[in-house]
This record gives C-alpha cells, sequence and structure tokens, in this order.
C-alpha cells in the first residue's frame, strides 16, 4: 500500500527536532566507496548501479535511479589508505548526466590521472 506523510518538522526520542527541508534537501541522494584499482569493486554504497573504470584515475559512477535534472552536486576524495590521499572531483570534460557522473583521481602533485584505493563520492539535489 502506498501512502503519503505530510509533516513540517521530524523528532527523534530525545527531543531534537529539524525541518522536513533538511531531511529532504540536506540528504546525499546517491553516494559510494569503491576500490579504483583496476577493480571498481563497490566497497559501500547507496543508489549506485555501478562503477566503470573508463581509463587510469577515470571512472564513471552509473546512478540507480537518475536525477531529474543534471544539476547535482557531486563532493568526492580519494586516498590510497594510508595517509597518501589523492585529489578527486567530477570530470569537467565531459558534462554531467543524469543517470551518470564521471569523477577523476589525480597523483599528490594533481598531474597524472591515478588509480587510487579508495575513491568516495556523494551526490545532492
Amino acid at each position: 500500500m502506498a501512502g503519503v506523510i505530510v509533516a513540517d518538522t521530524l523528532q527523534d526520542g530525545a527531543g531534537n527536532s529539524t525541518a522536513m527541508d533538511n531531511a529532504i534537501y540536506g540528504s546525499a541522494k546517491a553516494w559510494v566507496n569503491f576500490n579504483g584499482v583496476t577493480t571498481t569493486t563497490i566497497l559501500a554504497s547507496y543508489s549506485i548501479s555501478s562503477v566503470t573504470r573508463n581509463s587510469a584515475g577515470n571512472y564513471t559512477v552509473n546512478f540507480t535511479n537518475a536525477f531529474v535534472d543534471a544539476n547535482y552536486v557531486v563532493v568526492c576524495s580519494a586516498s590510497t589508505g594510508a595517509s597518501d590521499l589523492r585529489a578527486a572531483y567530477p570530470n569537467f570534460s565531459t558534462a554531467p548526466a543524469t543517470s551518470s557522473c564521471q569523477i577523476v583521481t589525480m597523483n599528490t602533485t594533481g598531474t597524472t590521472q591515478y588509480d587510487t584505493n579508495y575513491v568516495r563520492a556523494a551526490f545532492f539535489r
């Protein structure tokens, strides 16, 4: 049975509350943590159907449910698992799509696309 809940505020058992807009617009619509070293094994995710390695340090993240438009925000990070952080960002040479987003990871100097052990991204709309 489908239904609708109409509320202005959410409240937990301790009495902490937040406006519904925070829950609707402030939550990630999709997120992923994957191994970017050739296998693109998804370690954990929400609303992500798959990740494809296009080339070294270049991945396409595919959404389970397409966004209504391509005006979403992506926040991403990458690391080798040790203290070695990598740069990660949306691929600016490819237009965002409603059903997927390309992410690029770079080495520590930011000069070469580089596969890395942990790539994390969250998508908001």
